[in-house]
């Protein structure tokens, strides 16, 4: 069964390419560990909520966005595969010193799909 990865972080606007190419390159590495899909998300709608919404959940300020993004595997087997890859892998040490966001305010979660259409 396929497992999904989700996470929502606040980029700021200016940043929009710097991220677009971030997220090009780390598409490269991370289809080469294992992941069959990757989606990146700029918002155009995120309304602020009554209660909570993504802008709360990511502390986004003036000024940036919020992205939206998931990965796809095939099985949570693959995913826990890649993420060790991931972990040990240079280049994404690398990559995680010039990242266009605050990565501290990302959030993530792995999901397992419960309808698929």
């Amino acid at each position: 069964m396929k497992y999904v990865e989700g996470f929502v972080c606040a980029v700021p606007a200016a940043n929009k390419e710097a991220y677009r190419k971030h997220a090009l390159g780390a598409a490269k590495l991370l289809k080469e560990f294992g992941v069959s899909r990757m989606v990146e998300c700029w918002g155009d709608d995120v309304p602020d909520g009554k209660v909570t919404d993504f802008r709360g959940a990511v502390k986004a300020k003036d000024g940036e966005v919020v992205v939206f993004s998931w990965f796809e595997y095939p099985s949570k087997e693959v995913r826990d595969t890649v993420m060790k890859k991931m972990m040990e892998d240079p280049r994404m040490k690398d990559m995680g010193k010039d990242m266009p966001f605050d990565g501290m305010r990302m959030i993530y979660g792995g999901f397992v799909p419960i309808v698929d259409e």
